[in-house]
């Protein structure tokens, strides 16, 4: 069981814009929110890239920390920097037991990077991941199919959707563009 616990993290790419919007709760437990204002949206590799995560924090930065050493290895690849990130996560003993999941993103890439070696590219431009991730997953799908909204408005709309049905998730939420 987690002892800590409790994300939403959504990414919308739409007419060359992408979002990646993240609430600020943390749980510990089943009964406790230990924190409502976690920053769980950064910028990493001088500003070029977006990454949300969901899971445990430390491993969470952990994986990001090599996600940007591989990104300065690859000069700035995404996909080359996530697959690298994947592969290493899965092969390597001490890796594999890291529970967290990433969402990535640059100007031109919207990426899913988990611990099992995916590296998944979203058909419809939308990814979610955490407590609350299918709750945020289809309401921006439904609002990119019926609406006209940014990347930016859609990424916070689903977040306040699902922070209203997920008891994990708060409406305390931090959004980036790139």
């Amino acid at each position: 069981m987690d002892l800590f616990r409790g994300t939403t993290i959504c990414a919308v790419k739409r007419d060359g814009v992408t979002a990646i919007a993240g609430d600020g709760q943390v749980t510990m437990g089943e009964n406790v929110v230990m924190k409502n204002t976690a920053k769980k949206v950064r910028r990493i590799y001088n500003g070029q890239v977006l990454v949300g995560f969901a899971g445990t924090v430390s491993d969470a930065f952990a994986l990001c920390e090599k996600l940007e050493n591989n990104l300065t290895q690859y000069s700035g690849n995404l996909e080359r920097a996530a697959v690298e990130l994947a592969q290493g996560w899965r092969m390597n003993r001490e890796a594999r037991n890291l529970e967290a999941l990433l969402i990535a993103a640059n100007k031109d890439e919207l990426l899913l990077i988990s611990g099992t070696g995916e590296v998944i590219t979203p058909d419809e431009g939308v990814l979610s991941i955490g407590s609350g991730g299918n709750y945020a997953l289809a309401a921006a799908r439904a609002l990119m199919e019926n609406t006209e909204l940014s990347a930016q408005e859609i990424a916070v709309k689903a977040l306040r959707i699902a922070s209203s049905i997920c008891v994990y998730t708060n409406d305390h939420i931090i959004c980036e563009v790139i």
